[in-house]
């Protein structure tokens, strides 16, 4: 079982989100500089939603990344743990069929979508391993996960610099944008905790899922993992 770094219970995870839906893109565009949006940019294209597919984007949070994935036609449901997250993406996107739900256990059939995707999430389950096999039941035979997440550098100086601004500059600028920046701490912290990408394609493997393969997005800050269920 892969856990976060100091994880919280699923219980404080879905508190500290709670607090932070008001402000959490906000906080996301600045911390980032800007580059969340290219990486949804990245995630819908990879994805590929087409017209009359049904298309899970699991911790969704206020919608952000479920938005784009419907443009073409594509029928998308936003779930999150988080009911705070999922109030304030009513009141901002009304027309998608948002959810409550823990990614452990999703309240789907199986087979029920033709994709799956999940960003910057899946490090915060409980259990990570547990979370890719339920994506892995309610996927159609065939279908396909995108996973966008956090990840580590491949320039061995760039990811020392990084590294330092996770564990400094982020809190700070959390500081000036949110009410909790220990949250962000906590972020950090499981940023820096995370796998490699190989390692993580192996988790993809050993959970059932077949043609693994990611690409790096800048510089391997983030990586995009896609697979088929066989």
């Amino acid at each position: 079982m892969v856990r976060a770094s100091l994880a919280k219970e699923p219980r404080e995870v879905a508190a500290m989100f709670d607090e932070l839906a008001n402000r959490y893109d906000l906080a996301n565009d600045l911390m980032s500089l800007g580059q969340d949006r290219l990486w949804r940019r990245a995630v819908v294209r990879a994805v590929d939603p087409r017209p009359g597919e049904r298309v899970l984007d699991v911790a969704a949070g206020t919608g952000t990344s479920s938005e784009p994935l419907g443009r073409d036609g594509a029928f998308v449901v936003p779930c999150d743990f988080s009911a705070g997250m999922v109030r304030h993406g009513k009141r901002a996107r009304s027309e998608l069929a948002f959810v409550v739900g823990d990614a452990v256990s999703l309240p789907f059939a199986d087979g029920s979508f033709d994709a799956v995707t999940i960003s910057f999430g899946l490090r915060n389950l409980v259990d990570v391993e547990a979370g890719l096999r339920e994506f892995l039941r309610v996927t159609r035979p065939g279908g396909r996960l995108v996973v966008c997440e956090f990840s580590r550098p491949t320039w061995t100086p760039f990811r020392t610099v990084y590294l330092e601004y996770l564990m400094r500059a982020l809190p700070a600028i959390a500081r000036r944008v949110t009410t909790d920046p220990e949250s962000y701490v906590y972020l950090a912290e499981s940023i820096r905790a995370w796998p490699a990408q190989d390692e993580l394609a192996a988790l993809f493997a050993a959970a059932g899922w077949g043609r693994v393969e990611w690409r790096n997005l800048s510089g391997g800050i983030v990586a995009l993992h896609r697979a088929r269920r066989p």
